[in-house]
């Protein structure tokens, strides 16, 4: 009974690495402008790697330098108590990159995707103030809810992995099922809605 105890915490580990907020908001910013370029690549990295450095990178630099400094336990920052500043990092350094693209005329959806992730995290952050929602089932729930809405139907089947992201934040004790379930609900009413809105 052990061991398949902890085969299934080393697979929540691994889940909850590779489906983890930063690596999606790596990944979710090149497949919008990828459709928001027609396929053009030099465009898609220019515009996707725009999104990806001030949504997701200096973000978790932040957060790393932070976790190796001891000002909270690892870089997924569990204390609910210590989210409040990388979060706040997380929205300016959002902001910034959403300054960037306005000026810079950056392709309709891809404004549209900072846009939707800064709704999100501020929606995540005020939440976080009394409680402890997951932001990785908030961000895996709302790209899959975008790219949806860019590609159509056969994406839900996207929600599966959604599934895996909450089971593996339960498995881990990061989160309740209550907390991943609302995380899930927010990413695509809060992202989603905007996103539709503003393409």
């Amino acid at each position: 009974m052990n061991e398949v105890v902890v085969r299934e915490n080393r697979l929540a580990k691994v889940v909850s690495e590779v489906c983890s907020p930063a690596v999606v908001v790596l990944v979710l910013p090149l497949v919008v402008a990828w459709s928001a370029t027609g396929g053009d690549v030099a465009r898609t990295l220019l515009w996707g790697l725009e999104v990806a450095l001030f949504s997701s990178v200096l973000p978790m630099v932040f957060i790393v330098r932070g976790a190796r400094a001891g000002r909270w336990d690892t870089h997924h920052v569990r204390d609910r108590e210590h989210r409040f500043v990388p979060l706040a990092v997380g929205l300016g350094s959002t902001a910034v990159g959403i300054a960037i693209l306005v000026v810079a005329d950056a392709p309709r959806e891809v404004l549209a995707l900072s846009l939707s992730m800064f709704a999100t995290l501020t929606v995540c952050v005020a939440i976080t103030r009394r409680w402890k929602i997951s932001l990785h089932a908030a961000v895996a729930g709302g790209a899959v809810a975008m790219v949806t809405l860019l590609h159509g139907p056969w994406s839900l089947l996207l929600v599966l992995p959604v599934a895996l992201v909450c089971w593996s934040r339960v498995v881990l004790g990061d989160h309740t099922v209550a907390q991943v379930v609302v995380g899930a609900v927010v990413g695509p009413l809060v992202g989603g809605v905007v996103f539709l809105a503003l393409v």
